[in-house]
């Protein structure tokens, strides 16, 4: 049985940041977690992006110790392949294959996900990890923003084209992995892909975040009755390879407080193995997060239905049911 934190602490946790997203608030909250049940994914098959490093591998390694069959999607197939053999060594026995596919890139998209569905019976969880933090504007081959593009169009359209896949499953799981740092921003329906203004790759990661979490609840409605759950989750302050490459200053000032990969990727390995969780929901440790703490950063209703016929325009995803 799961024992949490009295609510008034847990929540005082995120609402002071510094000890809910720290290495500091997962200890704290993981004292009353049960262990996971040995193999409890044995017999499903898992897919996650950006997995050859941080969060993405370490959610891939968890997933594969409980027995799942784990699908590394990723841009550079050399990594992917050295990501899979460190999970081989770690997870004795671990059934890991390595695929190609930038998720920025919409036909690539596409293409990756016809050939699977074509190939594959089912897949039962479907984690969308991959990341990017540019320094500078830069666009996908379509023409997009590259953070709108890896964190929301290209996730979106993957989503969508293996839905048959998800939907043989007959209980899968699809797990957006957004960012604390989405709190500070609001959904801009008027320049979804920052084109004014100075831009800043922190605040288009988070921006771009900030659209995942409000896209959830529509993917959410969209899968209900499909067998498709969608989960959208953050994972606090870690210690990747990202975060020192694009943030050296907020490393360097958090150091010692950053969770560890694995840390970061406990609540998707948990989304994954819990069954009868709600979907639409935001996460973070195991509970239910507000999708926001300012009113400033509230969308209305026209806000969301202009962020779907963006994405719907972007990637011929169409409104109702898949």
């Amino acid at each position: 049985m799961t024992t949490h934190l009295p609510s008034f602490i847990d929540s005082a946790l995120d609402r002071t940041v510094v000890p809910g997203y720290s290495r500091i608030g997962f200890q704290v909250r993981s004292r009353g977690w049960p262990p996971f049940a040995p193999q409890a994914l044995r017999g499903r098959t898992a897919m996650v992006t950006g997995a050859n490093s941080g969060i993405g591998k370490a959610i891939a390694a968890g997933l594969a110790e409980l027995g799942a069959a784990v699908i590394l999607v990723v841009r550079n197939t050399a990594r992917g392949i050295s990501a899979a053999a460190e999970i081989a060594e770690a997870v004795p026995g671990a059934l890991v294959q390595v695929r190609r596919c930038d998720v920025a890139d919409l036909a690539d998209v596409r293409d990756f996900a016809a050939d699977f569905v074509g190939r594959a019976d089912q897949v039962d969880i479907l984690v969308h990890n991959a990341g990017v933090m540019p320094t500078t504007r830069t666009e996908s081959r379509q023409g997009y923003e590259l953070c709108v593009a890896t964190h929301v169009l290209g996730p979106l359209l993957l989503t969508e084209m293996l839905s048959p896949a998800l939907q043989r499953a007959g209980d899968a799981q699809v797990i957006l992995m957004s960012s604390g740092g989405m709190y500070a921003q609001a959904v801009h329906p008027d320049d979804l892909e920052y084109r004014t203004g100075d831009y800043r790759g922190a605040t288009a990661y988070a921006r771009s975040k900030r659209m995942q979490v409000a896209l959830t609840p529509m993917l959410a409605e969209r899968y209900f009755g499909a067998g498709i759950a969608v989960h959208g989750m953050h994972p606090g302050w870690v210690n990747t390879p990202g975060v020192a490459t694009s943030l050296p200053r907020f490393r360097a000032l958090t150091g010692p407080l950053l969770r560890t990969p694995a840390q970061g990727a406990d609540t998707a390995i948990w989304l994954a193995a819990t069954d009868g969780l709600p979907s639409g929901l935001f996460w973070h440790d195991r509970m239910p997060r507000p999708e926001h703490y300012s009113r400033r950063t509230m969308e209305s209703v026209a806000d969301r239905d202009r962020l779907w016929e963006f994405c719907a325009s972007a990637t011929g995803v169409t409104a109702g049911k898949p």
